[in-house]
This record gives C-alpha cells, sequence and structure tokens, in this order.
C-alpha cells in the first residue's frame, strides 16, 4: 500500500465503530484509557451519522447499567467499551447481571499491547506491562454467550455483524471482544476489506406441535391451572398472549420474584406477586422463570402437573436448579402460549368456575393491598408499602420504574406489562440508577424513575451517575429508600437464625449503615433537585415538587424517604 492509499485507508477502530452503527448500536458507552486513542482518532475524524453516539461514564458499572437499561425499554442492544483488565474487572457484576437477564450488550474492552516496539500500538507506559494477562477474557468468559480477541483490522466489521447477531439470538445475552491496540492502529490494505453487512439474529425456537398439544391436554383438564412468569419482553408480546390466555381459558398468571412486569394491576388474569400460590394449583406452566418458587417453603403439590416454557426451559446455565419438570417445551414464549391457548377446548362451566376463582382472588388480593398500604402509611418511619403506593400512583401510562431492593410490587396499581423493572436476580447491587439512565436516554421526555435502598445508591456509584445524568439531561427521579441498613443481609440473618445471637444483639453485625450519609447532598453537588422526606403524609407532596423539577427544569430529582425496616422487601 503506497503512502497516499495509506493516509486514507480506514483504521480497525474506524472500521469497528462503523460495523457497530451498521449493526443498529446507537450508543458506545465509554470509560476510556490508553488503549483508546485510535478509537478517540476515528470518532473525532469520522462523520458522525456512521458512528455510535459515545457516551462518557466515569464508572464501568454506570456504563453497563446504562446499556442493560437502554435495551429494557427499547428492545435495541447497546455496546460498551471500558479500559483493558482493570477496566473489564469493574464491569463483571454489570455482565453478570446482563447474562442473568438475558440482556444483549456488546461488551469490549481494550487489550495491553501486544508488542514492545515496531508497530502502530505498540507499548508506550509501564502500565502497558502492568495490564498484561495470561488470559483477559477469563474475567468475563462465563457471563458470555461469545468471545473473541481481534487479530488483525480488517476483522472487524464481520467480528461486529457476528457479535451483534448471536447477543440477539435466543436466548439473548452479552457478548465479548478483547481488542489489542495493534489491529485497532493498524490500516486496512486492500485489497482487504472490513464487511460490517448486518448478520440477521437467529429466528426464535417454534415449540414442539406433539409438546403443545401435551400441554394444552394437561391445562384443559385442570381444575386449578396457573402460569407462573417472571419477565416479558420488550415489545410486550408475552403479557398480550397470558392476558388473552386468561380471557379464553379462565388461567390466570402469578408474577413471583419479578424481574419485568406483565400485567396490569386491573387485568383479571392477574394474580399478583404471591409465589405461595404454587401450591394451591393441580397444573402449572413456568414460563422463562430461573426461580418460579423457593423449594424449602413454597413447592407445588407432589400431585401437580409441571410444564417449563422458554428459550432455554431447563436453564442450562444455572449449575444447580432442581425443578420438577412433567413437560419442557423450548420455544418463544409468547409464541408457546399462543399456540397452547389455540389447541385448548374449555367447557363453559370449567371457564365460568376458573373465571369465578380469579374473581374471588382478584377481589382479596386488592383488599391485602389496601390493607398493607393503610399499615405501612400509619407506621413511623414509614413502611415500605406506602412508599410503592405513592409512586405507581404518580406513574402516568408512559411512565416506568427501576427498582433495586427498593418497592413492594404487591402495593402497587401498575398500569401495564414493562412499567416496573426489578434488579436481575444475580444481585449485582447498583443497577437501578443507571439502568433507569440508559432507559431515559432512550425514552426522553417520559418518567423514569429510580427506586433503591440506599445501600444500592451507594453501590450505584452515585457521584459518577449524577455526573452523567446533568452532563446529557437524564431527569430522572431517584428515590432512596432510606433505613439506615442493609437490610436484605438483616433479613437473611433473621430467616437462617431467628432464634439466633445476632438476632438478640442490640445492633446485628455487619449490616448497619448508620450514620446515614447526606444522600441529597451528593444529588445537589450535581445541580439535582433533592429533599429528604421522614413523614408519610409530606411524601406524596414532596413527590409532586420533584416531578415539578424534572417537568418544568429538566434536571434530575432526587427524594431521600426515611423508611421502617420491613421483612417484605
Amino acid at each position: 500500500m503506497d503512502d497516499a492509499s495509506s493516509a486514507t485507508a480506514p483504521t480497525g477502530a474506524e472500521a469497528l465503530l462503523t460495523g457497530l452503527k451498521a449493526n443498529g448500536i446507537d450508543y458506545l458507552f465509554a470509560n476510556a484509557g490508553t488503549d483508546f486513542p485510535s478509537i478517540i482518532e476515528a470518532l473525532a475524524g469520522t462523520s458522525a451519522p456512521e458512528m455510535p453516539t459515545p457516551v462518557t461514564v466515569p464508572h464501568e458499572t454506570a456504563a453497563v447499567g446504562m446499556a442493560h437499561g437502554y435495551y429494557l425499554v427499547s428492545g435495541k442492544p447497546q455496546s460498551v467499551m471500558v479500559h483493558v483488565n482493570v477496566g473489564l474487572a469493574n464491569t463483571v457484576m454489570g455482565v453478570l447481571n446482563a447474562a442473568s437477564d438475558n440482556v444483549p450488550i456488546v461488551m469490549m474492552s481494550g487489550r495491553t499491547p501486544l508488542t514492545e516496539s515496531g508497530h502502530e500500538g505498540s507499548r508506550m507506559t509501564p502500565i502497558q506491562y502492568g495490564q498484561e494477562m495470561y488470559d483477559q477474557t477469563s474475567l468475563v468468559r462465563e457471563a458470555v454467550k461469545f468471545n473473541y480477541e481481534m487479530r488483525y483490522p480488517d476483522q472487524a466489521g464481520a467480528l461486529t455483524s457476528r457479535a451483534v447477531s448471536l447477543a440477539m439470538s435466543e436466548p439473548r445475552g452479552p457478548v465479548y471482544l478483547s481488542l489489542p491496540r495493534e489491529p485497532l492502529a493498524a490500516r486496512i490494505a486492500p485489497p482487504q476489506a472490513s464487511d460490517p453487512s448486518p448478520r440477521p439474529a437467529a429466528t426464535a425456537p417454534a415449540p414442539d406441535p406433539d409438546a403443545v398439544q401435551a400441554a394444552a391436554r394437561a391445562l384443559a383438564k385442570a381444575e386449578r391451572p396457573l402460569v407462573i412468569c417472571q419477565r416479558g419482553d420488550p415489545g410486550g408480546r408475552l403479557a398480550a398472549a397470558l392476558s388473552e390466555l386468561g380471557r379464553e381459558h379462565g388461567i390466570g398468571t402469578v408474577e413471583p420474584f419479578v424481574v419485568r412486569n406483565l400485567l396490569a394491576h386491573d387485568d383479571p388474569a392477574s394474580l399478583g406477586y404471591d409465589p405461595t400460590l404454587a401450591r394451591e394449583a393441580d397444573a402449572i406452566v413456568v414460563v422463562d422463570s430461573g426461580v418460579p418458587w423457593i423449594e424449602a417453603t413454597q413447592a407445588p403439590a407432589p400431585d401437580a402437573t409441571i410444564i417449563h416454557i422458554g428459550a432455554d426451559p431447563q436453564f442450562t446455565r444455572m449449575p444447580i436448579r432442581g425443578y420438577r419438570s412433567d413437560l419442557s417445551l423450548t420455544g418463544d414464549p409468547a409464541m408457546t402460549i399462543a399456540a397452547i391457548s389455540r389447541a385448548m377446548t374449555t367447557e363453559a362451566p370449567a371457564l365460568a368456575n376458573r373465571t369465578r376463582r380469579l374473581t374471588d382472588r382478584t377481589d382479596r388480593r386488592e383488599r391485602r393491598r389496601a390493607e398493607i398500604v393503610a399499615t405501612a402509611r400509619a407506621a413511623t418511619p414509614m413502611g415500605a408499602e406506602w412508599l410503592s403506593h405513592c409512586l405507581s400512583d404518580i406513574m402516568d401510562e408512559d411512565a416506568v420504574i427501576f427498582s433495586e431492593l427498593g418497592l413492594v410490587p404487591g402495593a402497587m396499581r401498575l398500569k401495564g406489562p414493562n412499567r416496573l423493572f426489578s434488579n436481575p436476580h444475580s444481585g449485582g447491587l447498583g443497577w437501578a440508577l443507571p439502568a433507569a439512565m440508559g432507559a431515559q436516554l432512550a425514552r426522553p421526555g417520559k418518567l423514569t424513575i429510580a427506586a433503591m435502598g440506599d445501600g444500592s445508591y451507594i453501590f450505584a456509584n452515585p457521584v459518577a451517575c449524577h455526573q452523567v445524568a446533568e452532563a446529557l439531561g437524564l431527569p430522572v427521579l431517584i428515590i432512596v429508600k432510606n433505613n439506615a441498613m442493609w437490610n436484605a443481609v438483616r433479613r437473611s440473618v433473621l430467616g437462617a437464625y431467628p432464634e439466633g445471637a445476632a438476632v438478640r444483639a442490640n445492633e446485628m453485625p455487619l449490616t448497619s449503615l448508620a450514620p446515614t450519609p447526606d444522600f441529597a447532598a451528593i444529588a445537589k453537588a450535581s445541580r439535582a433537585f433533592a429533599e429528604r422526606v421522614e413523614e408519610p403524609e409530606a411524601l406524596p407532596a414532596a413527590l409532586t415538587r420533584a416531578i415539578q423539577a424534572i417537568r418544568t427544569e429538566g434536571r434530575p430529582a432526587l427524594l431521600d424517604v426515611a423508611v421502617g425496616l420491613s421483612d417484605v422487601n
């Protein structure tokens, strides 16, 4: 390649970024380092429409969380790039969350230069020796669907296409690319070329027709059939299928340990969030639910028929998962539920009995909801149920809320599917705030709420999150449920040792977060609206003021809400 053509040939970094954009990636959430010169040069020197929009995020956990939240409300995968092994180490928790939640993210990190001299991108600083690992990818290998280290610049286009295609194929999940400096800096010499043509994701698996018929027969003859489901899809297809199943066949859906809510509060098929309902059913359809019940305390009756449905109904990535199954159907959940519904024949008397049972249970659930909300409102400090109720009351038709050890779903009146997103069962804390920011980026002008415990807010690296929210104009409503305690840890000890020394102690070891920081001051450091709320009756007005600041001033708002200890959430 002569000097003239060399100067105009694209680099591996340019090919990588244009490949991401060609495959539908709109944002690059990045935390840069010494491995980024070619990436930054490409972003500065290439037409913006051909590149993903770069977003500077000053903590890696927040970057992954933003990509996670963006996907949940849009159905579109995004990309994250961080600094070599140390940056990748900081993303591991977020990648584990994405894997648990089947969220497609193109995760990338630089890799310290392969060579000491003689190449574009060779080593120039001491840390480029200290950061080399024998197997950098091992940090995330178990959590990703696909990983590869780029060797040549002309691989970039095909790599991005393959990465996005695999991430979006069912079951969805994160993928990882390791990017040494040399192939990023090297130019693509003709006749080599980088081909970023999109490779479509594999079509979702279709259920076996014979298995569909078997499931339909089992449900048709059941007296007390039940669907258990923990998460829907971004488009709401599964929610629509479950609602129709309820209307046509009188089968209700319960959402225990919910991750992405499905049914509206007033949907006749909604049975709320109580996992103990599994004990009463004689036929159960477990839809894409990794943890449908707790075996030790909530297991179904021994003679109940158990049917599992999902793209991976046996959850093969979980080493130990011993839930009983009489039939497992591999298939897109919405498609499979719709197929079973079409195959079923429910006689009028049976439908009437089931519908009556659903109505009775819905009435009891609403009475119970009103009771727990009233009790929480009368408590000092207020109970989490009152906080949850007030937040659901301010949510309009387009509002969404991200909850991390913050809310009690059974106290809420959600208006449809994909209104409530809860922390993944992987349990990587610090997720809700950046996830809500990513969702706000995807849905400008629509109310987005992040509700979390005080410990989770600390885990979220709030200074970094508030800086990004101000820089990007993301007016998220942030609720800190402040009980000065790692309450989930306290509840765990209480469950394991109900009569133990820790429960009897004046202060349970390793659980207190007292003295509580001034969380409002942290938010105000980035010019957010912020208040402390201590009285239950003051909460509705404080929420009104916070939303006013969001709507009229376009700035984030934080309420630090004093909440009592709870054994519910």
